[in-house]
């Protein structure tokens, strides 16, 4: 028991604690810094706070479902998503700290309520555990189209990493479906929705 623990524990640590490691380069990076006005450097600054809590959410959820999760091969998808998440915190981390914001102060609050909910997901069977995934992805892609479009349009550095992820995380809900993720049923989305709307308002300030 205390051999699994560690791992598990060493991740929560790391994700909160430590700078994100990233395999690909950060998209955009060799694209020149636009002449923001400092509004406009505070509401991107906000919008990639916003999504830096989304991938910490993101790290807790896969971490819960890989725990409870009882197939080999979905463990091993959630894994390959949760890699890719990782370099998302990597890339909003280093693109808040270029439009001189912070991350969010609530990071430990976001990261413990997601793992329950993962833990919750992963217990209820495969079939649930991928499609709460799956719904999970959905939503979060849509909020990412909203915050491409709330951007400076001489932003184009905080678009491209959010075109990225945007295509990441359509990948990752692709990846659900195929194996074999079940439709929620319109409350439990509705429940997700209300959530997400709570962690985006009040992480967009703290």
């Amino acid at each position: 028991m205390i051999d699994r623990l560690i791992p598990e524990i060493d991740k929560v640590l790391r994700t909160l604690f430590a700078p994100a490691p990233t395999s690909r380069p950060m998209p955009g990076e060799d694209l020149p810094e636009a002449d923001l006005s400092e509004a406009e450097k505070r509401h991107a600054a906000a919008l990639m706070r916003i999504n830096h809590c989304g991938e910490i959410c993101a790290q807790a959820l896969y971490q819960g479902q890989a725990i409870t999760s009882r197939q080999p091969e979905v463990k091993r998808a959630l894994a390959k998503a949760a890699q890719e998440e990782t370099e998302h915190l990597n890339w909003t981390e280093r693109r808040i700290a270029e439009l001189g914001g912070r991350k969010s102060l609530l990071n430990p609050l976001w990261y413990a309520g997601s793992l329950g909910l993962g833990l919750i997901a992963g217990k209820l069977g495969d079939a649930w555990n991928l499609g709460f995934l799956a719904e999970t992805e959905r939503q979060v892609e849509g909020h990412l189209e909203s915050h491409k479009a709330q951007l400076s349009p001489q932003d184009q550095k905080s678009w491209v990493v959010l075109e990225q992820m945007k295509s990441d995380e359509i990948s990752h809900a692709h990846m659900a479906v195929q194996h074999g993720a079940r439709e929620l049923p319109l409350p439990a989305k509705m429940a997700m929705k209300l959530s997400s709307k709570v962690m985006t308002k009040t992480a967009y300030y703290l």
